[in-house]
């Protein structure tokens, strides 16, 4: 069984010869690390020493003719509470006359390359299509979440905009990427650390109608439909189920009920799990031993319908490599070799 046809078959809840294994997508500064561990400088010899089975390409680059950003929120500071353009409307008006962006400039020529490339692995790909927060981006988090009792049309409109373009971006996508791609990867981070961040009635009123479009076009195309959330979304995972989500994505171990035994006793059965190994204290702070054993209690719990991989996939430079070299030899039950 190659790694394409293992990672099918766990996310469709099927057999497998063992559970998957997906390193996650390191930091950028942490590259140089693992480059200098490993004694190489390509990404993809590391995938293939630690016998990674997944893939994550991500789709398109948008390329207008003046240079033109896909979004420019115009944001006035780096915190989340920071407003962008959309700060201070009170009117659609103002939305409609926003430059959105267009679809004709999107390019797909490096990613189709990338994934013929890549056909041995399960490739998941599309637009992230982070709608959450770019929302968020447009208003400040503060006035977006205050915005949707004072002004739920101008939350809708923006919410809308964006989410059509990712439709139509992704409908583009993947009908020029065909078969190449087996699963619809998107994200948007839903929790904290203690709970999800708006009640469930709002995510039902303003995000959860744009979440269910995504997820139908994904299956439209035959894709398995991945779900990336970091934070505690426990209280939200029956609605993702319900729309027919495969996996959830990365299953932050520290965060309130994101424990193995939690979801294993009440989803379990119902959808697949990507993550599990925690990156804010196990990874960094463990030894190789205690990887392995931390591997194989969540492999017990949560197997074998699970793909083990970090509760965050942007692995930091704190993260010895060691202990990556421990979690893939204990998934995977294969000696890297470098």
């Amino acid at each position: 069984m190659n790694s394409k046809e293992r990672i099918k078959r766990i996310i469709s809840r099927q057999p497998a010869d063992r559970c998957g294994f997906w390193l996650g997508n390191p930091h950028w500064e942490t590259w140089p690390i693992l480059f200098d561990y490993f004694g190489t400088s390509e990404e993809e010899e590391i995938r293939r020493i630690l016998h990674d089975d997944f893939r994550w390409i991500q789709a398109g680059t948008y390329i207008h003719p003046e240079g033109k950003p896909m979004l420019d929120m115009r944001r006035k500071g780096p915190e989340l509470s920071a407003g962008g353009c959309f700060s201070d409307c009170e009117s659609i008006a103002e939305v409609e006359n926003y430059d959105w962006p267009d679809p004709k400039y999107l390019n797909f020529e490096q990613t189709v390359r990338d994934l013929k490339s890549s056909q041995d692995f399960y490739c998941a790909s599309g637009f992230w299509s982070p709608f959450f927060h770019e929302v968020c981006d447009f208003f400040g988090m503060e006035e977006y979440f205050i915005k949707m009792y004072s002004h739920p049309d101008v939350i809708h409109a923006v919410t809308r905009h964006l989410v059509d373009f990712y439709i139509e971006a992704n409908l583009r996508f993947f009908k020029a990427a065909g078969d190449l791609v087996d699963g619809f990867f998107f994200g948007n981070d839903l929790g904290g650390q203690s709970d999800i961040l708006i009640s469930p009635e709002l995510f039902k009123e303003f995000i959860f109608p744009y979440f269910r479009k995504l997820t139908e076009l994904g299956h439209e195309y035959n894709k398995q439909v991945i779900l990336h959330s970091c934070g505690s979304i426990y209280r939200v995972i029956p609605d993702l189920i319900g729309f027919g989500v495969d996996a959830i994505h990365p299953l932050q171990a520290k965060a309130a009920r994101m424990d193995a035994n939690t979801l294993a006793n009440e989803f379990k059965e119902q959808v697949c799990f990507i993550g599990g190994i925690d990156t804010q204290d196990l990874l960094v702070n463990g030894n190789p031993d205690d990887i392995r054993r931390e591997v194989d209690r969540i492999r017990g719990i949560l197997g074998p319908n699970l793909i083990i991989s970090p509760s965050h996939e942007a692995i930091l430079p704190n993260v010895p490599p060691e202990n990556i070299v421990a979690m893939a030899e204990e998934t995977t039950g294969l000696k890297c070799e470098f």
